[in-house]
This record gives structure tokens, C-alpha cells and sequence, in this order.
């Protein structure tokens, strides 16, 4: 094998290795200093096992809990005390929605000197979901992906910048994998801690757009404005 290809085949390796879920997350976490509170871990996402794990290996018991959602057949066991959860991924289940119930639940009543530990990937917008309407399969549509979770954060009590929401006063710390061109941090997985750039006037336009049928309730819920800011969120 010439120098060359040898040089070229190091440098895709070296690539590949850096965009691994387990190696995103200990550049962000090597050295990082939580402060005295407590730290509640919740990652969601196809990839959402080696994230958790990943966290796991560098900070061990500082962090006090957690919970882990994945695809089906994704974990590959036990991690310290956290709750790992399978469920339904592209069209969420009830294991989707009972699993994100535990989420909140952990996230429940914490201060403002502690931290969610939020480890996103890809899929977690199936996967992380507490639907404010009764299952809507939005991917049947025809709209893109950008279009359709639009949409989904109207529907949903944890996207569009909601689920940090609910965390407050705990600081949030995201670490997010992208799977979209550009990677738009709040269309990844419907941007659960992420202020939403979309507005109620596009989503109604998707609506209009596909002639999609909707009820009084998703009329009600296309109304509300998703949070544009959120002071208690740090991503990377």
C-alpha cells in the first residue's frame, strides 16, 4: 500500500472515529465541572446508549441518575443505575411515550443548582415524545423532514424547546448529534432543548400546503407559540 493511501485511509479512520457518539461525548464532558448540585442524565436517540455510556465512563456516580431511550434491540445492557428504555422508532409507541414520562419525572422538581445532562442523536424524535393529541402519523404526509417536525413540536409537550421548559430552574448541558444537512440544532429530534426558529404561521402553512385534516384540539395547539428563548440551556 502506497504512503498515500495509507495517509488517506488514517485520515477517513481518524473521521469516523471522531463523529462516534461515545467520542462527541467525551470531548464535551472531559474536565467539565458540574458544581455541587445534583446531575439527572437523560439521552434519547438511536444512538443514545453509547452516549449515556460514554457519560457514564467519564463521570461515573456524580451522576446521581438516569434513563436512556433507544431503538429497539440498541442497548447493549446495563449502565450504572440508569433506566434504559427500548421503544418504537420511525412512528413512536407506547413504550415512546412512557419511557419520556420517566424522563420527566426525573427532571421533576429539580433547582437551580443542578443539571439535566441532555444527550441527543438521531431518531429522538419518535423515540422522545409526549403527544398533546392522539397518535398522528405525520410521516405519511409527504412534507419533508423540516416540515414535518413543524409540525410535531405543535403537538408535542416536549419538542420545540419544551422539554428544557419543564426542567427549569435545572441548568440543561445538550449534547447533540446530528442527522440533518446543516444540522439546525432545533430540528434535531424536533429540538427538545432548543429555542424554536419555526413559527405558528409556517406550521399553518404546512397545513395548508398538504391539505392536511386537522381537529379542533391541533387547530387550539397550532395557535400556541413554541419558546424562542431559553436562559437555562447550554448545547453543543
Amino acid at each position: 500500500m502506497s504512503k498515500l493511501r495509507q495517509d488517506a485511509d488514517a485520515i477517513i479512520q481518524a473521521a469516523i472515529t471522531a463523529a462516534q457518539p461515545d467520542e462527541a461525548v467525551r470531548k464535551a464532558l472531559e474536565g467539565r465541572d458540574f458544581g455541587s448540585g445534583r446531575v439527572v442524565l437523560v439521552a434519547a436517540g438511536k444512538g443514545a446508549w453509547q452516549m449515556a455510556n460514554a457519560a457514564s465512563l467519564i463521570l461515573g456516580s456524580r451522576i446521581d441518575t438516569g434513563i436512556v431511550i433507544t431503538k429497539y434491540d440498541h442497548s447493549k445492557g446495563p449502565i450504572a443505575n440508569f433506566t434504559i428504555r427500548e421503544a418504537g422508532h420511525p412512528i413512536p409507541d407506547e413504550n415512546s411515550f412512557t419511557a419520556t414520562q420517566q424522563a420527566l419525572d426525573l427532571v421533576s422538581g429539580l433547582t437551580a443548582q443542578d443539571t439535566v445532562l441532555f444527550l441527543l442523536s438521531g431518531g429522538g424524535s419518535a423515540l422522545f415524545e409526549k403527544p398533546l393529541i392522539p397518535a398522528h402519523n405525520l410521516l405519511v404526509c409527504g412534507a419533508d423532514i423540516v416540515e414535518i417536525n413543524t409540525l410535531r413540536k405543535r403537538f408535542s409537550g416536549v419538542k420545540g424547546g419544551r422539554f428544557a421548559q419543564l426542567c427549569a430552574p435545572a441548568h440543561v448541558v445538550s449534547i447533540v448529534l446530528s442527522d440533518i444537512l446543516g444540522d439546525p440544532l432545533d430540528m434535531i429530534a424536533s429540538g427538545p432543548a432548543y429555542p424554536d426558529s419555526s413559527t405558528c404561521a409556517q406550521a399553518k402553512e404546512i397545513v395548508q400546503k398538504y391539505h392536511l385534516p386537522m381537529t379542533d384540539q391541533m387547530l387550539t395547539l397550532l395557535e400556541q407559540e413554541t419558546p424562542k428563548a431559553l436562559d437555562n440551556v447550554e448545547t453543543q
